[in-house]
């Protein structure tokens, strides 16, 4: 039995404001699929997960149509519990006095912050404890989220997404803003969750963020899909020129890719 997607967009062009963000936008990705989103600021990245996430909407049209788990029709709520989102945005906007146990507890409800009306039982909170140890964050409970270093917080913002055990994992520039060695620790635990049955799909302009476990990339340019396809075609020098406007050449070592300048045409 083949897998059904999870999202199945067809057709799709959003505006923001005046500007044509997405145009005639089309993408299918299937449950268990890990897919990277790969292109510059401003090529429509960020368009697509307000997209996802139910913040915007495409112009209506007869040929336009999104289905998210099989559904065209969703509750945005019901859907975003189904998602464990990390971005850049998020840690930037979340509340800085909120305890870390509270960022985590915050993922049952995709709320920033927790209010009064939310409970949680015993077998939450006992989630939750769980998989801040597990991600090595397990003495932060009591720490505000603005006295944690950047890489805590991204994983406590991991852990967040993962408390409520998601079907997929939607990861944004994940190692935005860290170190060497916080990078690349982040990345591990992102490559534990490829390996626990989630659909990953990771947006990024950074080449040295695709695991090894992503078999497909996705180009993406002022809002058009340049190339879909298998990674190892997708990812040559001559797409990576075009797709950034300036000479490069790739490099690989044990499934990881890097980009180096080119020599000049």
């Amino acid at each position: 039995m083949k897998p059904s997607p999870f999202i199945e967009i067809e057709h799709a062009t959003v505006f923001r404001g005046d500007v044509c963000a997405l145009q005639d936008f089309s993408l299918t990705v299937k449950s268990g699929e890990h897919l990277a989103i790969l292109g510059p600021n401003g090529s429509g990245k960020s368009t697509f997960l307000k997209l996802l996430a139910g913040e915007i909407h495409p112009v209506p049209n007869d040929n336009t149509r999104i289905r998210l788990f099989g559904n065209e029709r969703w509750n945005v709520w019901d859907v975003r519990k189904q998602l464990g989102f990390v971005s850049h945005d998020l840690q930037h906007h979340y509340m800085d006095y909120v305890l870390g146990l509270k960022v985590v507890l915050s993922g049952y409800y995709a709320s920033i912050g927790i209010y009064g009306y939310q409970e949680f039982g015993y077998a939450q909170l006992a989630r939750a404890s769980e998989i801040m140890d597990e991600l090595g964050v397990g003495h932060l409970k009591e720490r505000r989220f603005a006295d944690m270093s950047t890489g805590e917080q991204r994983r406590c913002l991991l852990a967040r997404a993962l408390v409520h055990d998601p079907a997929v994992l939607v990861l944004d520039e994940p190692t935005s803003g860290l170190d060497l060695s916080a990078c690349f620790q982040y990345l591990d635990l992102v490559r534990k969750s490829m390996g626990q049955d989630k659909t990953v799909l990771l947006v990024t302009h950074h080449i040295h963020e695709i695991p090894p476990e992503v078999e497909r990339v996705m180009m993406l340019q002022a809002g058009i899909v340049l190339r879909d396809g298998k990674k190892q075609d997708i990812l040559t020098d001559a797409n990576l020129s075009h797709l950034f406007g300036h000479p490069m050449m790739l490099v690989k070592a044990h499934g990881w890719y890097q980009a180096l300048p080119g020599a000049p045409a």
